[in-house]
């Protein structure tokens, strides 16, 4: 199983202590890019698939670098609608 699959594997699981590098991980894997959109984005970031341009917008956890329960759903949701996982 690679490094990328482990990660799917991971957050299909839904764990409370997925961080945000680990979704940067997966999502660069997966073909997205981060996108910090301005000097007033804070902390909306947006990650765009260069292919498909599909874009999956969410706020940086803070302070914390654990995602929320609510983000981990959304990504999924994203890419499960996409049949990307």
């Amino acid at each position: 199983m690679s490094k990328a699959e482990k990660l799917i594997a991971r957050l299909l699981s839904r764990p409370k202590d997925f961080t945000y590098e680990e979704l940067r991980k997966l999502l660069r894997h997966l073909g997205y890019s981060e996108s910090q959109s301005g000097k007033t984005s804070g902390s909306r970031v947006a990650f765009l698939n260069d292919n498909t341009k599909h874009i999956i917008r969410l706020h940086k956890p803070h302070p914390a670098n654990e995602l929320k329960q609510y983000q981990i759903e959304q990504v999924i949701e994203e890419l499960k609608a996409r049949g990307v996982i």
